[in-house]
């Protein structure tokens, strides 16, 4: 192989590796974050003996379980007409450290699901709380009124003995934070109930006491039964319910608002953007809450999108008419609550945010001492965008009992209609800066992709450019092939050029620029022995050519 062989096969490999570089890069500019989710997905992917089934059994970071309960101050002047509006005093919070694990489990490999049941146990925090479980808090007797509305379209007999069996009892009833909660209290109608219960199948009564968190410390089945994808055959998939109680839609709700699906908390889908919503599947409420993108924000100094519960998480089709089917029995009220009597024995329990956070004003207006502020009743979950791991989460829901009067039945004949606030709870958890750290490798994996896309496109183009530029660098930097090049480029009819035909002589060697005047060029070519000067005139088109002496 020559050695012009050489040149041209070395050219070659060079472009030919600079077009390799540059699809190269295009193709992990295009691919880089797929691959990357891919393979995470891969060694992620939930299984017994995943590295983040520990993790996902048994929360690794304590959770705090915050209860605020509020205590109806005025209840004497409940009644239509009072000059005074139902005040209220916020009491709490009264801490729980709680203690999650999941149970039952039993892997589904036909779907690339798990199913669950989750058991919490809980221990008060006196430390942490603002009071304690023997302070004394009154509120609406739920028991009472629910079954006051049991019969408001009965006979007078019905009413009658109701009258009889509620005796001298209010609109309120008064107990010890710790019975409200979660140890319960004896209630003699619910023991009249469960009785009747044997008799009448349409009327159930669930519990033998009455408390807000009653039956829920310590039990695998307060929650009901999970099923949940894997993401062995998806990663985005990771987390996600797929169905609750056995069903897939729950039946609380009519059409979209009744089925099953989002988050079970621990797990969001990957590559989050700002123009993304995520789900969060609250079986407490029987229904998935939609959370929007608000901002940006630094965790630990990891960059983790913010996604808020907004007004569309609460409506019931005032605003947003996807959420009408959160309408019960065709009853839609103002944005801001919605009802759960599908899935809580067709109780007047609504739910909202704490302290009617983003709700319509009427509800603050028909009561006093509730005051909302985004700080402290925002529902949030702070994610990492690029692994979907929650990082900040806060907030929760507050419960609201709906008082209506029930003609003939006293005390509830003079009565208005009125949402009564009950209690709110939330839990709070922040990843400590060791876990943030672990979580920071996924962003900076995902840019360290990013940068050797980078590299392979600047070394493609140094190498498709590096011989058009060498060749231009040496064109400026030879006089010879320099005057040639801006000569055949000049395009003007006067423009002085350089004619210069084959060479007679086979020792002609070099070729000078002597003079120009006039429009006149006069050329030097130098051999050994001679030297001939070629004058051309392109303006007169005539070209004379002189010998010119090697001493001349």
């Amino acid at each position: 192989m020559t050695s012009q062989q050489c040149i041209c096969v070395k050219r070659f490999l060079i472009v030919g590796l600079g077009l390799l570089s540059i699809l190269a890069g295009v193709y992990l500019y295009l691919n880089w974050i797929q691959m990357f989710t891919e393979m995470r997905g891969k060694e992620m992917a939930l299984s017994a003996t995943s590295p983040a089934f520990a993790g996902w059994k048994v929360s690794p970071i304590p959770l705090d379980f915050d209860v605020y309960l509020f205590n109806w101050t005025n209840p004497q002047d409940y009644f239509i007409g009072s000059p005074r509006k139902p005040r209220f005093e916020q009491l709490g919070p009264y801490r729980f450290r709680e203690t999650p694990d999941k149970v039952n489990i039993v892997w589904h490999a036909s779907n690339h699901s798990v199913s669950f049941r989750k058991k919490a146990t809980f221990h008060f925090d006196e430390r942490g709380s603002n009071g304690t479980l023997n302070d004394i808090i009154t509120t609406v007797d739920t028991v009472a009124h629910s079954a006051a509305l049991l019969t408001k379209n009965g006979s007078g007999f019905e009413k009658g003995l109701l009258s009889l069996a509620l005796g001298r009892r209010s609109v309120t009833i008064t107990k010890s934070a710790r019975e409200w909660l979660f140890d319960g209290y004896e209630d003699s109608l619910v023991s009249i109930g469960k009785f009747f219960a044997k008799f009448v199948k349409k009327h159930e009564v669930p519990y033998d006491r009455v408390g807000w968190m009653y039956t829920r410390n310590g039990s695998s089945t307060y929650e009901g039964h999970f099923n949940m994808f894997t993401g062995a055959d998806n990663i985005s998939k990771m987390g996600q319910i797929h169905a609750w109680n056995y069903k897939t839609h729950n039946g609380a709700f009519e059409g979209e608002c009744g089925r099953v699906k989002g988050s079970m908390g621990e797990f969001f889908p990957p590559n989050l953007t700002p123009q993304d919503s995520v789900w969060l599947y609250v079986p407490n409420i029987c229904r998935a809450v939609p959370l929007d993108y608000t901002e940006m924000v630094k965790i630990h100094d990891v960059t983790a999108f913010k996604f808020s519960g907004t007004e569309r998480s609460i409506d019931n089709g005032t605003l947003y008419l996807e959420n009408k089917c959160l309408c019960v029995n065709g009853k839609c009220e103002a944005s801001g609550v919605f009802s759960i009597a599908p899935c809580k024995y067709n109780s007047s329990i609504y739910m909202s945010y704490p302290h009617f956070y983003l709700a319509d004003p009427i509800y603050l207006q028909a009561i006093e001492g509730l005051k909302p502020e985004k700080e402290k009743h925002e529902f949030f979950m702070t994610l990492e965008p690029t692994s979907g791991v929650p990082m900040d989460v806060g907030g929760g829901f507050q419960a609201n009992y709906l008082m209506e009067p029930v003609p003939g039945i006293s005390p509830y004949q003079r009565i208005p209609r009125t949402f009564i606030p009950i209690m709110w709870a939330e839990e709070r958890v922040r990843v400590p800066p060791e876990i943030a750290a672990d979580i920071a490798l996924v962003p900076f994996i995902t840019l360290m992709g990013q940068i050797v896309t980078g590299i392979l496109f600047a070394l493609g183009f140094i190498m498709l450019c590096w011989y058009p530029t060498k060749f231009i660098t040496q064109l400026c930097h030879d006089p010879k092939g320099k005057n040639v090049l801006l000569r055949s480029l000049s395009t003007q009819k006067n423009t002085v050029t350089v004619n210069i035909a084959k060479p007679q002589y086979s020792n002609r060697e070099t070729l000078s620029l002597l003079e120009q005047r006039n429009g006149i060029n006069l050329l030097r070519a130098q051999s050994c022995s001679l030297t001939e000067g070629l004058i051309y005139n392109s303006g007169s088109q005539n070209t004379s050519s002189d010998m010119i002496s090697p001493n001349s």
